[in-house]
């Protein structure tokens, strides 16, 4: 993962959430540490226990009005104890007016305080959702990333096993491309993983024998997707008739990819073979069975009761003359 700065944020965020310079930016890049975002309301009075360093400070009405209170003097002091925590930046919401004194222990200190017109709690939960983004593990794999009726599925195989053309034809059916050769994937939560295309690639693929085809230009933009969460991974294997094959499915087998697992289907190559189609049953399989539905275990479950009732049926049925 690469170093967050409070000088990257600030070129992300400037416009979005109309921030300003309240004091110069350092030359020096200045590190942030963490994800999370602190009101520094306790640490202006006194109370720093608890208190994680290197974390954004966030003032509001609540710690202006309370910095407000007090003299020149009295406003150093409480704003001194905030710095003496190694706070990378501090930012002022609501376009609140901040004490000059408060400005030049910042300046002396050599910690940028920035200026927004946004209100404090959407301003918070703005940059907290851009610091998670910043500090989520990511990887990259090579794969391709479709979306088949809202399913993320990520093809993988070796190279030159037909990944690429397996996506086009899902492409040229009305499914949806969202990367393809190389996937950037980021885990955004407990158990969600985000896969989306590397920024100089986009939506390109690779045919050999044809070269690249540009997917948006040649079936428009209804065919791709900037991101898409990743939930079946599909394995494509060339066909071994010494493997023993799932055939039903009650056995699942898993991936995982940055501790999350998600459902993994081989579908053995050979000529002649459907993948295709292969691939959109995977999809829909997929929905049934987030909806309650797992057709293996139906089925396993009236082979069962078959083999409790059938003799009682037979036995009914051959000394029933009618």
């Amino acid at each position: 993962m690469k170093t967050v700065t409070v000088q990257g944020i600030y070129a992300d965020l400037r416009d979005t959430l109309d921030i300003t310079p309240l004091t110069e930016l350092p030359e020096r890049e200045i590190e942030v540490g963490g994800k999370d975002v602190h009101r520094p309301g306790m640490a202006l009075m006194g109370f720093t226990e608890k208190f994680l360093p290197h974390r954004v400070q966030v003032i509001g009405e609540s710690e202006m009005a309370y910095l407000a209170s007090l003299d020149a003097a009295g406003q150093i002091r409480a704003f001194a104890r905030v710095l003496d925590l190694l706070v990378p930046a501090v930012c002022v919401t609501r376009n609140l007016p901040v004490p000059e004194p408060v400005l030049a222990l910042a300046r002396e200190r050599g910690v940028p305080v920035f200026g927004s017109s946004r209100p404090t709690v959407d301003f918070i939960d703005e940059l907290s959702h851009h610091l998670e983004l910043l500090f989520a593990a990511r990887t990259e794999v090579h794969a391709s990333l479709v979306d088949v009726y809202g399913v993320g599925l990520l093809v993988t195989g070796r190279s030159g096993i037909g990944k690429s053309e397996c996506v086009l034809d899902l492409v040229e059916r009305g499914h949806r491309l969202v990367a393809d050769d190389i996937v950037e994937i980021v885990k955004t939560g407990d158990d969600v993983i985000v896969g989306r295309f590397r920024e100089v690639l986009q939506h390109s693929i690779e045919i050999r024998g044809v070269g690249v085809i540009d997917v948006q230009a040649v079936f428009g933009i209804r065919a791709i997707r900037m991101q898409k969460r990743i939930e079946v991974e599909v394995h494509l294997q060339d066909w071994d008739e010494n493997a023993d094959y799932e055939r039903l499915g009650l056995e699942r087998q898993y991936t995982h990819i940055l501790g999350v697992a998600i459902p993994r289907v081989i579908v053995p190559i050979y000529p002649g073979k459907n993948i295709t189609v292969i691939t959109e049953v995977i999809a829909l399989d997929f929905m049934l069975k987030v909806y309650g539905y797992d057709a293996a275990q139906v089925l396993n479950r009236r082979i069962m009761e078959n083999m409790r009732t059938g003799d009682r049926i037979a036995r009914y049925l051959r000394h029933d003359r009618e």
